[in-house]
């Protein structure tokens, strides 16, 4: 994998939304489900007539079946010639294309050293609930959670404020062979709006597999009165998964935005992001 598109070719940043109740996650996958990455892949070669030739979407997060997305990035190596050739007419070709839950909102050449998903420096999701004892507004029932329990807002941001910082999220992340569970947590904050739905923002520089509903899940448990505020720090400490910590269902959730560094940073950043991190040594102890 390379910060540079090969001699020949241009990267294209790609600004995508898409509601993904349809979609059985972001990657493709074989069997034939259908996958955003697959989706938009397709069309692609539909539309510059590419025959059997297949671009590779490159991701900054890659989504779970049923989780949305209404900022996602990706980046695209496209020939020269055929970006040249399509660069007018491609976005709307694209959205004339695709199904109406997946849209791709602007197509450009990215700037030097750009890579999706090394450059970006955070990601920040959105997790929705809502505790009325009516349930979900049916309106908002494919993106907003139903907790048949009151929730305290107040004791969940106790709670939360104890999981910021890096760590190693292994107690919520559902391992993966060769993979890191070192992440910092940015941002893990609650509110309830005026219609009663509570958003959970959650912002960090990269999360592993389940991290954010795992979080989620945690939280509501401390929320309904189950647990005490300080559980899930003490859960994150074990560095084992609890069965009490629930991975709650993805339609809630939402990847919102994904930020990058500026354009003079972003091939640093992509090196950095390679590297398998690990948290420092504890210090020695004295006699």
């Amino acid at each position: 994998m390379s910060d540079e598109a090969q001699p020949g070719h241009v990267r294209i940043r790609l600004d995508l939304s898409y509601d993904g109740t349809g979609f059985s996650g972001w990657a493709k996958q074989a069997g034939g489900r259908r996958t955003v990455q697959g989706e938009i892949e397709d069309a692609l070669r539909t539309v510059t007539r590419s025959g059997e030739t297949t671009y590779e979407l490159t991701v900054a997060g890659r989504t779970d079946a049923g989780v949305h997305a209404r900022g996602q990035v990706a980046h695209v190596d496209l020939p020269a010639d055929l970006w040249e050739q399509h660069r007018e007419k491609l976005l709307k070709r694209l959205a004339g294309r695709l199904a109406r839950d997946v849209r791709i909102w602007s197509l450009a050449e990215a700037p030097a050293g750009f890579d999706a998903r090394f450059s970006a420096v955070w990601r920040r999701y959105a997790y929705r609930v809502t505790d009325h004892p009516g349930g979900v507004d049916p309106l908002l029932r494919g993106h907003v959670l139903w907790h048949d329990w009151p929730l305290d807002v107040d004791a969940m941001n106790e709670a939360a404020g104890r999981l910021l910082g890096e760590h190693d999220f292994a107690a919520y992340c559902k391992r993966r062979e060769g993979a890191t569970t070192i992440r910092t947590l940015q941002e893990l904050s609650l509110v309830r709006g005026a219609d009663g739905v509570i958003t959970a923002t959650v912002r960090a520089d990269a999360f592993c597999h389940n991290m954010v509903r795992s979080l989620i899940g945690a939280l509501l448990f401390v929320g309904d009165g189950h647990r005490a505020p300080d559980w899930p720090g003490k859960v994150l400490a074990t560095g084992v998964r609890d069965s009490a910590v629930h991975v709650v269902r993805p339609h809630g959730l939402t990847l919102e935005e994904v930020g990058y560094p500026s354009d003079d940073l972003l091939a640093a950043r992509s090196k950095e992001a390679r590297n398998k991190r690990s948290l420092p040594a504890p210090p020695a102890r004295c006699c």
